[in-house]
């Protein structure tokens, strides 16, 4: 995967079943700022957050062994 990012081409090789996810919030058609770099990140921590709270509740209602 290539990303254009600052002017600047940056590729990297990832698993083919992560890049759906990777290019949700990162676009590899356009250049990026730096700023939309860091969207893409806070939005996806806040995707794993999310889903990690989910976990948790749902692990709260299992019983206990």
């Amino acid at each position: 995967m290539t990303f254009h990012i600052n002017n600047m081409a940056y590729t990297i090789n990832v698993d083919e079943t992560l890049e759906p996810d990777i290019i949700k919030f990162l676009s590899q058609e356009t250049h990026i700022n730096t700023q939309e770099l860091l969207l893409a990140y806070i939005r996806r921590t806040q995707e794993f957050y999310n889903f990690k709270k989910e976990i948790e509740t749902i692990s709260e209602k299992l019983p206990k062994v």
